[in-house]
């Protein structure tokens, strides 16, 4: 073989292709004209919000920072903005504005703040005092700094002058921690503290996707390097580095002399195994959403992310990070639990970073809740999409490195604390507790409500409203969460905002009057979202 060739894992076959009429066309690193038309529609957009500063809320000392631009196959146009005011970032200020192909304003998706001003952006509370609070309620972070950021805080839709204060440090095992504390600039109080870290706890028996082909480049020397050609990603050895140390050049690129990894065993001294696993299902994931949306790596730009194995000490997790562009993944906890590799959890956590590229569904509240169950969402469709011969696809998340599940969708509360309803409260959960929402929707837009045997597991999805409910297939409710996702949903997405986001998806992919928009509605209803 030439030093560029590789064995290829063949693609999976049945992918789910999304309606011709709207897949998405990327500018990413187009041609001029492409390029020009990307411009074109910023634009447009910019000069509707102009038009129509009253209904946006924008006005003096504001300014639109472009986030990303989707272009439908028939022109249509969806230009996504951050907003500043006096250049201080306006957390809940986001907009989506929607536009036919020469850019006349079709309708817009906003965040919860309309108004952006403040009476004054001069902080009676200085800097010090907030970054020393917020250190004061991160005690559990080890080795932590303290770095303030003035903002603009209308995330509830009133704006404030507000101290965004991100305490970054390690936690017990030496994985990245941190806690980002929102405290008001002018009275010093605590508006809201969540964790800045995306996690997936994972207890693993086994290595998790048997005897596959792998992705390779033999390199000059003739060795071979678990670095993906097509794809872009790149496997590494971390040596037990810390996770907070990582960067996307530390640890050592594995290699081998016969291009034959790992030995498949469970807690293996072959530090090659678990790379197996990671590099697989990192290919896995791309792949689902390259071949299913369209979309051309996680951030839509082509590029590979570098994944991570053997990070920390002791460390029963995966993470997602988008400083280094890189997964993290931990051996276990020596014991019971080996490597955190298995499929749906990288979906999960590689999945953070779609959500960070598009919506960026903020990581607390129901909108936290959303990006949980966005995460398993697709890294469940992952599974279902490699259809892999030992992690038999199912509903219930985390199955191979948490037996005999982490999550399950068809009815969530069966782990002792996620919501299968919607109530006022569930905004109050942990996100990873309040995901429950979301996933009991996904599952009864797939599969419908009532007892059922699915690969050879048996589920009982009830509904909250006693209804009953017949699914559509997980492709399609896929296909809808995914527009919805890039198009439609904004930071500040609640339960309520979601099932609009996603019913306007489903007329754009189905029509209004389809029996896929019904399914979804009537899914929703069924978890007591209206």
């Amino acid at each position: 073989m030439s030093p560029s060739s590789s064995r290829r894992r063949p693609f999976a076959a049945g992918a789910l292709a999304v309606s011709a009429a709207l897949v998405a066309v990327s500018f990413q690193t187009g041609s001029a004209s492409a390029v020009s038309v990307r411009d074109a529609a910023i634009a447009h957009a910019k000069a509707n919000v102009a038009h129509k500063a009253s209904a946006f809320g924008f006005g003096a000392d504001q300014a639109l920072v472009v986030k990303d631009v989707i272009i439908d196959a028939d022109g249509t146009q969806h230009v996504r903005f951050d907003r500043t005011y006096r250049g201080l970032p306006v957390v809940g200020g986001d907009l989506v504005v929607h536009q036919d192909s020469h850019g006349r304003f079709k309708g817009s998706s906003q965040a919860a703040a309309h108004e952006a001003k403040v009476t004054s952006t001069v902080p009676a509370v200085a800097a010090q005092q907030s970054a020393g609070h917020a250190l004061q309620a991160a005690p559990h972070i080890n080795q932590a700094t303290s770095t303030p950021e003035l903002i603009v805080w209308a995330a509830d839709g009133t704006p404030r002058l507000a101290w965004r204060t991100t305490v970054a440090g390690v936690g017990p095992h030496g994985e990245p921690a941190g806690q980002v504390v929102v405290t008001d600039a002018n009275s010093g109080a605590e508006i809201e503290s969540y964790s800045t870290e995306e996690q997936a706890t994972g207890t693993g028996h086994s290595e998790y996707t048997g005897d596959i082909s792998l992705a390779t480049t033999q390199q000059a020397d003739g060795t071979f390097a678990l670095i993906d050609p097509v794809r872009g990603h790149s496997t590494r050895d971390a040596h037990n580095l810390s996770a907070s140390s990582v960067k996307a050049t530390s640890g050592t690129l594995l290699t081998d002399a016969d291009n034959v990894w790992g030995d498949g065993k469970k807690f293996s001294t072959d530090r090659a195994t678990a790379a197996v696993d990671a590099h697989a299902n990192t290919g896995w994931t791309y792949d689902y959403y390259k071949n299913t949306f369209g979309r051309n790596g996680i951030k839509n730009d082509g590029k590979g992310a570098t994944v991570f194995v053997h990070v920390g000490t002791n460390w029963d997790n995966a993470q997602w990070s988008d400083a280094c562009f890189c997964m993290m993944t931990g051996d276990g906890n020596g014991t019971t639990d080996p490597e955190q590799v298995d499929l749906d959890t990288m979906g999960h956590e590689m999945t953070h970073g779609v959500t960070s590229a598009t919506a960026n569904l903020r990581y607390s509240g129901e909108s936290g809740g959303l990006n949980e169950s966005t995460s398993d969402i697709f890294g469940t469709m992952v599974e279902w999409y490699a259809n892999n011969k030992v992690d038999t696809p199912d509903y219930l998340f985390s199955d191979q490195s948490t037996p005999p599940w982490l999550r399950r969708f068809d009815k969530p509360s069966l782990d002792g604390a996620s919501a299968d309803c919607w109530s006022k409260t569930v905004g109050r959960l942990d996100v990873h507790n309040s995901s429950g929402v979301g996933n009991h929707w996904f599952y009864l837009a797939s599969e419908g409500s009532g007892s059922k045997t699915i690969n050879g597991f048996t589920y009982n999805s009830p509904t909250c409203n006693g209804s009953t409910v017949t699914g559509i297939g997980n492709q399609k409710v896929a296909a809808i969460w995914y527009r919805a996702l890039t198009v439609y949903m904004t930071s500040t997405t609640t339960y309520k905002g979601a099932r609009a986001a996603s019913l306007s998806a489903a007329t754009d992919l189905y029509g209004a009057t389809s029996a896929e928009y019904k399914a979804v509605a009537a899914a929703w209803s069924a978890v007591s979202v209206s």
